[in-house]
């Protein structure tokens, strides 16, 4: 039994008791070693195990010491008996979990992807019923498993599956963060009492004294500790002894241990040795490797009959404790430790387990071996092409050490800095790559072409490091000086390097973007590279009005530019495909999403959009979990500005799911911006004023958060709406400082500081940003941007010129497309004929306005209406239902999703793939949305929302 853990296993036991109505929970449960969390798990386990109806299925395993150096070991180590499940997956996250587990060719995706395959993966094994996946030294799990269970922890719902992870404080790394935790301290004293009584040996008073003392309250040590004294309390063979206060407690128990171990035959401690150094337990390398050292079976049953190992339902050995295998292996003479990792390195396929193979080789090697280097440098790459960027770091790091050529050294360093990176590990990646600039400056000349792409190469991984931390300063000087430095030996390396110096130009203003994409402009790019596409059409977008003559960018002859000009192409749709033929299909996908923006920046909303639906579509296929937060903001934010309020919260709804799920602070700023925007003009005053606040603080460590421009205009918008212009007002002016001005929705929120300024009498305060509203119109040519300024101008203007500007925006709006611009020209068209006392005119403008308005859902801006139509004397009808479909019926905005998907027809598993959620829980939100909705079917659905 379980003593001093009442409120832990209670805890336990009512996330099984919630799995077994459906619901899914999650669990870690840290503390030092030996205190009790295997205990805990195993009391979870017990729980699972009991007999119908109160069973449910179970899939365990455990992280070892040395499979964190091999990416989805662990994963595929616990799902192994789960894998007969795999047909009830979606079928991009199959591909993606077989890749993973190199069971067919293919890119698996990011480790969240590989995530989402498991979660839906667990749900397929539980069936109807209710599972419990447990993983005891999550720590030493290798970092593309954890990551991806960690994901997949953080995406349960409604499958009715409970995650449980053990990890132990100090060593090794299961951040996990987000999930619930619980931390286990030592026993009291009445409970440490009671369980060293439990194990029912006699011990004199002394040695119980002590083995308490000594113990702490650690339950492990109270089990084990007495086995190593003799009755009169002096240490036994393997006991602690007299440097027992002196060691930490962990060093006392694997002294135990291994003190255990020492008594056994010499063959038996060899074949525990052999087993210890290897984490798959497969039997039939470990009797391979056990013959090379002269031992064998025959040599197992005393290590069983000591309770050290175990032979599990798969006939895999299995140590009682994972403190038993880490004592064996790291107090084993080295010799003797060369020598199981040698012979496992020789019972390992070359062929079909060559990284097994190399690691154990690495193990073996007592100094630099160019052959060894080379096969961790190959594990490594197969590494990085299965998405284990972590683990691939460690491997290019190890192959340097044993590297015999100092430039192959560097080399392999900047390898392990990049990968690295790519794995979200900063501190690493600046480490190494800070190393591999020293290695190559002794064998590199100063000034050559190579010391110039190495120095480059380090300085990106550096600035990424910065970028991603915030640091935007520090991280836009080191792009700078990168791509000064490879500029001549590397063109395509510097125009990379400056189109993402773009990016990070993007949060320090508007001065900085300006310089940047001169610099880029003047950059000459070698023809055909995608690179040259992307830099061609941000320039294009980006330039400053008053200098694009000097970047060589004439954006009125963009059409006529061909595949390989520096000019850009005319639509961003047509510079994507410009991008991806130069690179045979495969792009960067970071580089293509920046045409998005590049596109939003020039008006192309439409075309900014049909690119976006296409990379959000690659990446829901492909795995990239991670980019599709990015795409989504920026689907969101032309479903704002083409008036699609409700397929906007549900894109930014998604987006920031998917953005706190992975850790991305400034897509969580951003999104949170875009859904203030949604709130705001709708006048849910105090939703939107949550989401601002979500918006400023998403971001702490720059200067100004991401989101910053959505959320003042979001403010500001909100204001307006309620009639408060003044404080629209100050709040829409933050937007014209220099470090927000440039962006698209600083520039998109001019008319709204427009129309407060001139509500408040202060038209003045308008001039300058109207001014440069019209000069980006102008470059921008599109329609609903020239009506836009239009309507601006009537309010700007005398009344004898007002109505002229008037009756042009209303003939160059899209009521289609854009019906709340349209609805908003014709309520202030209204308003201006009232005043000209042309009530029945007037009232015309204003029902328009208003139809669109309650048909919308923007409420502020419906009350308006109606009190215009009120005061020029027209009849004023009840207001009418305002609210969305989903809004009425109270779906949540994954339930309005689901809903809306199913009603086009797609199976639950379909929505499931394109949601990133479970067929399971796809299928408990529809159970939850029928009834509010008032069907029984999916034939009824489609006729409702349809």
């Amino acid at each position: 039994m379980l003593h001093g853990r009442e409120a832990e296993a209670g805890t336990v036991e009512a996330l099984l008791a919630g799995a077994r109505a459906g619901r899914s929970g999650v669990l870690v449960v840290r503390g030092p070693a030996g205190i009790g969390k295997t205990a805990l798990l195993a009391h979870a386990l017990g729980q699972a195990n009991a007999p119908a109806p109160a069973g449910m299925t179970v899939v365990r395993g455990s992280g070892v010491e040395f499979e964190a150096e091999l990416p989805y070991a662990g994963l595929e180590l616990l799902l192994r008996r789960a894998m007969g499940a795999i047909g009830s997956v979606p079928e991009p996250q199959q591909r993606a979990l077989r890749a993973a587990f190199g069971l067919s060719a293919g890119t698996p995706g990011e480790p969240m992807f590989v995530g989402l395959a498991v979660l839906s993966l667990l749900s397929g094994h539980a069936g109807d019923g209710p599972l419990l996946c447990v993983v005891d030294d999550a720590q030493w799990l290798d970092r593309a498993s954890a990551d991806a269970l960690a994901f997949a922890a953080r995406r349960l719902d409604a499958e009715g599956v409970v995650m449980l992870f053990a990890a132990r404080d100090g060593e090794g790394s299961f951040a996990a963060r987000g999930l619930p935790e619980v931390r286990l301290g030592g026993l009291d004293e009445a409970a440490a009492g009671a369980l060293l009584a439990e194990r029912g040996a006699a011990l004199g008073p002394a040695v119980r004294r002590r083995v308490l003392a000594e113990a702490q309250g650690n339950p492990l040590a109270l089990l084990e500790l007495p086995l190593t004294l003799d009755p009169g309390g002096a240490a036994g063979t393997g006991g602690p002894g007299p440097v027992a206060d002196v060691l930490p407690l962990t060093s006392r128990l694997e002294a135990a241990f291994h003190g255990r171990v020492g008594d056994l035959p010499p063959g038996t401690r060899t074949l525990l040795l052999i087993a210890a150094a290897d984490h798959t337990g497969d039997p039939d390398i470990l009797l391979a490797a056990a013959t090379a050292l002269g031992v064998g079976v025959d040599d197992l049953p005393p290590a069983q009959d000591a309770g050290i190992v175990l032979v599990d339902e798969e006939d895999r050995l299995r140590f009682r404790h994972p403190l038993m295998r880490a004592a064996i292996h790291q107090r084993a003479a080295l010799p003797e430790r060369l020598a199981a990792h040698r012979a496992l390195a020789e019972a390992c396929d070359p062929v079909h387990d060559p990284d097994h193979r190399a690691w154990h080789l690495a193990m073996a090697a007592t100094g630099p071996d160019e052959e060894v280097a080379a096969a961790l440098e190959a594990t490594a790459h197969r590494a990085r092409e299965r998405s284990g960027h972590s683990a691939a770091s460690v491997a290019y790091e190890r192959a340097a050490r044993l590297s015999t050529d100092a430039a192959a050294r560097a080399g392999r360093l900047l390898l392990a800095a990049e990968a690295a990176s790519e794995a979200g590990e900063l501190p690493r990646a600046r480490d190494f790559a800070e190393q591999a600039a020293r290695a190559a400056g002794p064998v590199l000349p100063p000034g050559s072409a190579a010391e110039a792409v190495v120095r480059a190469r380090a300085l990106y991984v550096r600035a990424l490091a910065d970028f991603w931390q915030g640091a935007f300063p520090g991280a836009h000087r080191m792009l700078l000086e990168g791509a000064g430095a490879a500029a001549a030996a590397d063109p395509e390396r510097a125009g990379r390097m400056l189109v993402q110096a773009v990016h990070t130009a993007w949060y320090l203003g508007a001065d900085e973007v300006d310089a940047t994409v001169r610099r880029l402009a003047a950059l000459e790019l070698p023809p055909g590279t995608p690179i040259r596409h992307v830099a061609g059409f941000l320039t294009g977008a980006l330039a400053h009005p008053d200098t694009e003559a000097d970047t060589g960018t004439d954006t009125d002859t963009d059409a006529d530019a061909d595949a390989d000009s520096a000019s850009p192409p005319a639509t961003v749709p047509e510079a994507a495909a410009a991008v991806r033929a130069a690179a045979g299909g495969r792009t960067d996908p970071r580089e293509t999403v920046m045409l998005c923006a590049a596109g939003l920046v020039r008006g192309q909303d439409a075309e900014s959009y049909e690119l976006a639906a296409a990379l959000a579509a690659e990446c829901r296929d492909s795995g990239g979990v991670g980019r599709l937060a990015t795409v989504l903001f920026f689907r969101a934010e032309v479903e704002i500005f083409e008036s699609r309020l409700d397929d906007a919260l549900a894109t930014a709804a998604e987006g920031l799911r998917i953005s706190r799920d992975t850790q991305q602070a400034q897509w969580v700023s951003q999104l949170s911006g875009a859904l203030a925007q949604v709130a705001a003009l709708r006048g849910e005053e105090e939703v939107c004023r949550g989401r601002v606040a979500e918006a400023l603080a998403a971001a702490p460590g720059a200067p100004v958060a991401p989101g910053a421009a959505w959320a003042y205009w979001s403010q500001g918008l909100l204001e307006l709406g309620l009639g408060r212009a003044r404080s629209a007002l100050e709040r829409l002016e933050l937007l014209a400082d220099p470090s927000l001005r440039h962006q698209i929705s600083a520039t998109r929120s001019v008319p709204d500081l427009v129309e407060a300024a001139v509500r408040v009498g202060q038209p003045a305060r308008a001039a300058e940003p109207f001014a440069r509203f019209e000069r980006w119109a102008r470059r921008a040519g599109q329609g609903w941007a020239d009506a836009v300024v239009a309507r601006c101008r009537a309010l700007l203007a005398p009344d004898a010129q007002a109505e002229a500007y008037f009756t042009a925006a209303l003939a160059g709006h899209d009521p289609h497309r854009r019906a709340l611009e349209t609805a908003r020209t014709e309520l202030l068209y209204g308003e201006w004929l009232r005043r000209a006392r042309r009530r029945s005119e007037a009232a015309g403008h204003l029902r328009a306005a208003l139809e669109v308005f309650e048909r919308l859902g923007a409420r502020p801006w419906a009350d308006r209406a109606r009190g215009e139509l009120g005061a020029s004397g027209a009849p004023v009808t009840v207001p009418q239902e305002t609210r969305s479909l989903a809004e009425q019926a109270g779906l949540t905005p994954q339930e309005s999703q689901i809903v809306r998907l199913a009603a086009e027809g797609l199976s639950n598993k379909d929505i499931a793939a394109r949601l990133f959620l479970s067929p399971r829980t796809v299928g408990y939100h529809l159970y939850k949305a029928y009834p509010k909705l008032g069907v029984v079917s999916r034939g009824e659905l489609a006729s409702l929302v349809g």
